[in-house]
Formats: C-alpha cells, structure tokens, sequence
C-alpha cells in the first residue's frame, strides 16, 4: 500500500492532523518539540461522493470506499541533516514514504510555541527543504562517487546513472529540489531507485486557525505560501484548519456536516486534501456495483484492464476475458446498467483498455 508522509516543523499542526485524517486520537499532540518520536501510521479512507449515487442504483446499502496509508513523521528542526534534534531518524522515515505533505503554519497565537519564535511560512518551507536537499547532495555523491569506479570499468548500467546523478547534484547544490529538475522518462526511472527525499511528489497543508478558514483566501500567509510552492516547487497547496478537523473527529457524518455549515465551509479541508494526495500518488478508483456491494478499488493511473481485475483478485487477473464497462456518468444519467446499454453506453472492453476514473467494470474471467 502506497504511504504519504506528514511533515513539518514542531509544533504547526502535523499530529492533530493526522488524528483528523486518520480519525483517531491516536498521535500524542502537545506544545513542544518531539512530541511524535516514532512514525503514527493510519489507513485512511478516500472520500468519493461518487460512492452513493452508484449503492442507490445497485439498491444497497452496503458502501466500501477505496484507502491509502499516511504516516505522522515527527518535526523536523534545522541541522537534521548533520543529525540535529532526532534528524537521522526523521529523515529515514520520510525516506519510506512516497509523497510528502509539508504542514505549514499560518496562524498567529501567542501560546502556541513556534520553534522559530516567530511565523514565517516561506522560512519553514526553506528550512524544511535546505534539510532535505543537504541530505539528498551527501546520498547523491556517495552513490556518485561508488558508481565512478565501476563506470571507469565499463559498466553500462553504472555509466547510465552516473550520468543522470550528475545532472541532480549542481540542481541540488543550487538549492533545488530533485522534483523540479527536467529530465526525460528514461533517465527519471534510472533516478527513482535512489530514493531521493527531493524527488517525492509534495503538497503543502497550509494550516490556519478557526476562525480563519472561511475567509483563507485574505490570509497573507495563505497566499504566500501557494505562490511560493507553485513557482518553486510546482506544488499543490491545500488550506487546512488542524484544528476544527481535530473538532470533527468524534461527531457523526450529519453532525460533522452541521458543524461545517456552521462555520460557512461546505467542506473538511481534510477531505480535500486527502483526494489530492490519493492523486498525487498517481493512484485513480474504479467501481464494482452490485446487489451485495458497491466498491471502489484503487489502480495506478496508466492501469490496463487486467491489472485492474487483478486489484479484486489474482485469478481474475490471470483468468482475464473481458471487462463490461460503462462511465460513472453515463450510468448514473441513465438510472441502470439496462437503460445505459440500451443506449449503447455499456460496451466490453478487452486486455489492452486502459481503465479510466470512475469506471464502473463487471469482469469476466475463467481459469
């Protein structure tokens, strides 16, 4: 299962979120550095309105969404990279995850410690990231310096990636991320083996307070924060509140729903961000829907067919005939799977189809 990593500075947010995310109350939060040591690790589910529509035309009420995995990594403090705070440690566990969310804090409050004294968002970001670029230039040329000596030998392979880690190592020495660097499809694959804590695909959280949600978009630190990591990291931002997400834990759908009303937001910032990540990990979902069920699976995007049916189980992968597909928009303006295959919106697809998002797919198989 695929992990996205929270990240961040003490104390901006990162433990309450993921209790949020993770709807738990599991990650210790408190107000002072280190409170997280070890990673919190939590299976959260991917919200998809997209869910209900389908269980009303299969009439059930059995509902299963898809989920990814996302892990709450302790704060990270400037020096990390030569082993400041618990910096080794911290970077080994963003190194295990595969997409990042940078947590970033932009609120005031007196007392609410920051470890820098003051907020500063675009300063977090740039001590977060120097952390991150230091440790990928010194795992940068130690496997340059290992792989010289067996590309003077005539080692094809060796020869090939010295060639591409000699690319990243002045983009990072200049201070950026490997993420950013242009490089085409063959050489990108060569780099990803290394494992790079640059290279990984990153959203920011920019965390406000309560009472600032609804009116984010006037947040100076908000807005400062998208254009920074837009231009320098071609990043996605999302606007959070830890705080009212931490609030929505223990109430039921209907009253959580109620309490956004309330605060003039149709929406968690929570949910947002999570359909984001699920995306950034290249991750999309298709649907099976039927009597017992309704299901959405989760696929990489570029998934063939088979690939897919292989997600439910390895026999339908192997045993693969054909898949009965019709979009999730087709069927849900037509009423049923009947009316959508009488307007021949219903077809069979065969081992080359590349499965879309929000496909609805019956598969038939025989081994």
């Amino acid at each position: 299962m695929l992990r996205a990593g929270i990240v961040g500075l003490p104390n901006v947010g990162k433990s309450t979120l993921f209790n949020a995310i993770a709807r738990t109350r599991k990650a210790e939060s408190a107000n002072y550095p280190f409170c997280t040591i070890d990673p919190n690790v939590g299976v959260v589910t991917v919200p998809d309105n997209r869910l209900e529509p389908l269980a009303k035309i299969a009439k059930t009420e059995v509902i299963i969404p898809t989920s990814f995995e996302f892990v709450d990594i302790a704060g990270l403090v400037q020096g990390a990279a030569q082993g400041e705070g618990l910096g080794n440690k911290f970077l080994s566990h963003i190194r295990e995850v595969d997409a990042i969310i940078q947590v970033i804090r932009c609120f005031e409050d007196e007392d609410i410690h920051h470890v820098a004294g003051s907020i500063d968002p675009i300063r977090d970001i740039e001590t977060i990231m120097t952390e991150l670029v230091l440790a990928d230039m010194e795992s940068v040329q130690k496997s340059l310096d290992r792989r010289a000596k067996d590309a003077k030998k005539g080692d094809k392979t060796a020869k090939a990636e010295h060639a591409v880690l000699s690319k990243v190592l002045p983009h990072l020495n200049d201070g950026k991320p490997a993420l950013t660097l242009e490089l085409n499809p063959e050489e990108a694959a060569i780099l990803k083996p290394f494992f790079l804590l640059t290279a990984k695909p990153t959203i920011f959280a920019a965390n406000v307070k309560e009472s600032e949600l609804v009116d984010a978009a006037n947040n100076p630190h908000v807005a400062k924060v998208k254009n920074y990591a837009q231009e320098h990291h071609a990043c996605e931002t999302v606007v959070i509140s830890a705080q009212i997400e931490s609030d929505l834990v223990d109430l039921a759908p209907d009253e959580a729903s109620d309490f956004l009303s309330e605060m003039g937001v149709s929406e968690s910032g929570v949910g947002s961000m999570i359909r984001s990540t699920y995306h950034l990990l290249g991750l999309r979902t298709y649907f099976t829907a039927g009597e017992v069920e309704v299901r959405a699976w989760t696929i990489h995007e570029g998934d063939r067919a088979p690939q897919a049916a292989g997600v439910i189980h390895t026999d339908f992968e192997r045993g693969f005939i054909k898949a009965e597909t019709v979009t999730y928009k087709d069927l849900v303006e037509c009423g049923s799977v009947a009316a959508a295959r009488d307007k021949g919106l219903y077809r069979m697809e065969g081992k080359e189809y590349v499965v879309q998002d929000g496909d609805v797919l019956l598969f038939k198989f025989n081994v």
